[in-house]
C-alpha cells in the first residue's frame, strides 16, 4: 500500500509540474516554445485541415504574370509578419507567439498546395495568422502558393521590387513627399512649401 502511495504523489507531482511548466509562461510572447508544443501545434495544425483539402490540386496555373502578381500581394499583406523573404524576420512576426515560420524551410514547403492553400484561406487558430480571402473559391490565395513555393529561390532584384509594395504608414508618406518636394524644389531654386500637419 505504502508504494502505491509514493507513486501516486509521485504521479501528482509530475502532473503538477507539467501544468505548471506550460501555464506559468503563458502570459508571455517573448519566449520560444517548447519542442513539445511546437509538435504539438503542428499536429493540431495538420488535423484541422479536412484530407479532401490537404490533396486538392492548386487551380491556378503558374505563370510569370501570377508570380509577379502574388509577389506583389504579399509584400502589400503578408510581409508585415512574414517578411518579404519569408522568414519571419519582420517587427510582427518576431513578437508573435508562435512567431511565424520561416516559410523558406521545410516544415512550410513540404505542405501539400491544400495544406497552404488552407492554411492561407482560412488561418489558424491560437496564433496571430488569420483567415484571408472570400468565402468560397479564392483565386488570389492559390496564386500566393505558388509564390510560398518560390521564396527558397527569391531574387535580390525581387526583394528590391518587393519593397515599393509594402505599405507605408501616412507619417512615413508625409516624409517621402516632404524630401521629394525639398529635393524638387533644390532642383529648381523654389522654395520648399511648408508641411502641414494636423
Amino acid at each position: 500500500m505504502k508504494t502505491w502511495k509514493v507513486l501516486a504523489l509521485l504521479l501528482i507531482a509530475v502532473l503538477a509540474w507539467a501544468v505548471w511548466s506550460v501555464v506559468s509562461p503563458c502570459c508571455g510572447a517573448r519566449r520560444q516554445p517548447s519542442t513539445a508544443e511546437t509538435l504539438a501545434g503542428r499536429k493540431l495544425r495538420w488535423i484541422s485541415v479536412p484530407a479532401q483539402a490537404r490533396r486538392q490540386a492548386n487551380p491556378v496555373p503558374a505563370s510569370p504574370e501570377v508570380l509577379q502578381e502574388a509577389m506583389r500581394h504579399f509584400a502589400d499583406h503578408c510581409a508585415s509578419c512574414h517578411g518579404n523573404d519569408g522568414s519571419g524576420d519582420a517587427v510582427m512576426g518576431r513578437h508573435l507567439y508562435p512567431p511565424v515560420p520561416d516559410m523558406r524551410q521545410a516544415p512550410t514547403q513540404q505542405l501539400s498546395d491544400g495544406e497552404l492553400y488552407w492554411i492561407v484561406h482560412n488561418g489558424v487558430p491560437w496564433t496571430g495568422m488569420p483567415a484571408w480571402g472570400d468565402a468560397g473559391e479564392d483565386r488570389d490565395s492559390w496564386k500566393l502558393v505558388h509564390f510560398i513555393r518560390h521564396l527558397p529561390r527569391l531574387s535580390s532584384d525581387e526583394l528590391r521590387e518587393m519593397q515599393r509594395f509594402n505599405p507605408i504608414s501616412r507619417s512615413e508618406l508625409e516624409e517621402e513627399n516632404a524630401e521629394r518636394e525639398f529635393l524638387n524644389s533644390a532642383d529648381t531654386g523654389a522654395k520648399p512649401k511648408k508641411l502641414r500637419t494636423k
